[in-house]
């Protein structure tokens, strides 16, 4: 997959679908597999026809994934990571893997996972490269991984007819199997094997194709665990290193998950497309006789029981069909998009993707954009993006979606971006200019907020538990990105009250951060493998008190009738969570700075050997901390001079114990605590 398509513009095409392979621009959807329950194990093969005489600017596949009833003694039914693939099969012999997916830990219940049927994941590839094989009568192979009852998938193939960047004039199929790595025996390489090939007549440049994922662990937890490199080899040389490796997971698209989804893999997370790797092959035009092939990092293990899972095929493309040709293949924000869940709803700054699909370099390009049925802006893009090149532009602010959140609009909208010129002159292909996006707009919040932040007792290094500074930190930014408010270097297991004043209406960013071990504020994982966890919350409050709900989530915790906390996973956000928000009123007060409320948390309770006590914001001089039993006895007593007191209990009787703090006349009793042995 290179580019990826908003799914708003799929459900525009699948309205406009017809059968006829009309003009450019028209588009056609194949079904090439119904809708499957894999209980167990699914391999479909779907036998479909295609038409010889057209050609497509793109071709994309969509791999859908769903749920369904549980079959009666299932074990985790859709609640694991499961291959699934897309295989073209056609009479000329040529078997190439055309996509591959992971399924996610889908743990029923959870806010993106409601109990089935009521959830389902589209995955979308470009697949434009394999339309040589596209053609004819074809058989089309959807799969999902054994033991994955509760799963359904859907695939279909959307054509969209016009000129593609380049023609590719063959796809040739070299690799298709893995093998157990770490074997001295019967190294992986022996299935990577050089081969002699010839590039066809047409040829004006090659790219070889790797699609790689690493999976099953040995005593090194090699393969899903491990990050190895491999090389490739064009005529004996390596042309690259890469290593099989994704470190994103902890910002996965589609969270929370049950499951280690936020422990980074080897090329690829639970939940997500596997995205093959693509390498230029130097001097491969029509004609050149060439050798390729792979070969891993060397690696021996005793007993090795990790694979990689591969296939690999070198693309001959022709050269580039339009010579000055720009194109809008995605809209980030606003999107209400599966694939831009994390980055919207958005504020007023649209984000798009452009595409250079010419060959002469870009300078400039002309935008029209706006919400639909309102006044369209207009924007000049300069810069320098080379053939073939991707970037990412932020838009000038959008008046039509500052108003809508100013206004608390709520509903469903469409937004719109086009391209009106390249370069100074109308573009070349104006069938690929032109996209739309449905999209929410960004809550109203009030001029004044509450934040609470309780930090769990993970520390900052992703190891350690009950040291500072904790792996917790949030901050408020305005649109030019400056922090107005934060919360850093903060300690482990503190309770945080921060009451902000914002300076001016407008739009905010709040942003909180966990980096270590991206395991959100509450983690379920660490309450069951890390022994002493204390996790954390967070909440974001109104003057009135109420919770503010953030991209659909409350981040907070309950009350059990024991009076423990019940943490949810909705604190779960993996290495970090963003959401914008509006302000329409100017806060009355005059405050422009962070107004920060006492607190005291008082930690661990029960206790054992010792008692910690945490005081912010709180003005300890000349104060002192006392310790009274049932009795009213004076157990203990200790001047305080810092915001962080430890008290060793390991001589206190069981029982419960009032916390006495006294600054100036007087005394304020500050907690609880049972202590027990």
């Amino acid at each position: 997959m290179k580019h990826v398509m908003n799914s708003i513009l799929f459900l525009t095409l699948f309205c406009c679908a017809s059968a006829a392979f009309a003009s450019p621009g028209d588009t056609s959807v194949v079904l090439t597999s119904p809708v499957l329950n894999a209980d167990g194990s699914t391999n479909f093969d779907t036998l479909i026809v295609l038409p010889t005489t057209k050609t497509y600017r793109k071709i994309f596949l969509v791999y859908t994934v769903n749920s369904h009833a549980c079959p009666s003694g299932s074990t985790y039914c859709h609640q694991w990571d499961y291959i699934g693939n897309v295989t073209l099969k056609s009479p000329h012999g040529d078997t190439v893997e055309l996509a591959r997916i992971i399924t996610p830990f889908a743990t029923s219940g959870w806010t993106r996972f409601p109990a089935p049927p009521a959830w389902s994941e589209d995955y979308i590839f470009d697949v434009t490269d394999f339309a040589p094989l596209l053609r004819d009568s074809i058989t089309i192979n959807s799969a999902l991984g054994v033991g994955s009852p509760g799963f359904g998938i859907f695939t279909k193939l959307i054509f969209i007819e016009g000129t593609p960047d380049r023609n590719t004039v063959a796809i040739h199929r070299l690799y298709t199997h893995g093998g157990t790595y770490g074997n001295a025996s019967n190294p992986i390489d022996n299935n990577f094997p050089v081969l002699n090939q010839t590039a066809p007549a047409g040829t004006a440049s090659a790219a070889f194709r790797f699609l790689v994922t690493g999976h099953g662990s040995d005593a090194n937890q090699c393969c899903e665990f491990a990050s190895h490199y491999y090389n490739l080899f064009l005529n004996g040389t390596s042309i690259k290193q890469r290593d099989i490796w994704r470190n994103d997971c902890g910002l996965n698209e589609l969270y929370p998950q049950g499951g280690s989804w936020t422990f980074n893999r080897a090329n690829w997370c639970p939940g997500s497309t596997v995205t093959p790797y693509y390498d230029s092959l130097p001097g491969v035009i029509a004609g050149s006789n060439y050798t390729v092939n792979i070969g891993f990092e060397p690696y021996t293990v005793t007993s090795p029981s990790g694979n990689y899972f591969a296939s690999a095929s070198v693309v001959y493309y022709g050269g580039i069909n339009k010579t000055r040709d720009a194109s809008i293949d995605d809209i980030i924000a606003p999107s209400s998009s599966q694939q831009h869940f994390r980055e919207n709803p958005s504020n007023n700054l649209p984000i798009v993707h452009l595409h250079n699909s010419g060959s002469t370099a870009i300078d400039s390009v002309a935008f029209k954009y706006g919400v639909a049925d309102s006044a369209m802006q207009s924007f000049m893009w300069v810069g320098n993006l080379a053939p073939l090149a991707d970037t990412i532009i932020s838009l000038p602010a959008s008046s039509s979606m500052a108003y809508m959140s100013a206004t608390s609009q709520s509903g469903s909208f469409h937004f719109i971006v086009a391209i009106t010129g390249v370069n100074g002159t109308p573009d070349a292909d104006q069938t690929n200019d032109t996209m739309r996006s449905q999209f929410i707009v960004a809550p109203n919040w009030p001029d004044t907020i509450t934040i609470k932040m309780l930090t769990s007792n993970l520390a900052a290094d992703g190891v350690s538990l009950n040291a500072n500074p904790a792996d917790a930190s949030w901050c408020i930014t305005n649109m030019n990105g400056d922090t107005l408010f934060s919360r850093t270097n903060t300690n482990y297991s503190t309770l945080y009250i921060d009451t902000i004043a914002m300076p001016h209406n407008g739009f905010y960013k709040f942003s909180v951060s966990t980096p270590a071990n991206c395991a959100g504020l509450h983690w379920w994982l660490f309450d069951q493998a890390l022994t002493g966890y204390s996790p954390g919350y967070l909440q974001v409050r109104k003057p009135t008190g109420a919770i503010i709900p953030m991209h659909g989530y409350t981040y907070t915790f309950s009350t059990t009738s024991a009076g423990l906390k019940n943490f949810g996973e909705h604190d779960d956000f993996g290495c970090a969570y963003s959401q914008y928000f509006y302000v329409s009123s100017l806060n009355t007060t005059g405050v422009q700075s962070i107004n920060k409320q006492s607190s005291v948390a008082i930690y661990p309770n029960p206790a054992s050997r010792e008692i910690n006590i945490d005081f912010d914001n709180t003005d300890t001089r000349n104060s002192s901390l006392s310790v009274i039993n049932v009795l009213g006895q004076t157990v203990y007593t200790t001047n305080v001079t810092a915001d962080h007191i430890t008290i060793n209990s390991s001589s206190f009787a069981p029982g419960v114990y009032t916390i006495l703090f006294k600054a100036g006349i007087g005394s304020t009793n500050i907690g609880k605590v049972v202590v027990g042995h």
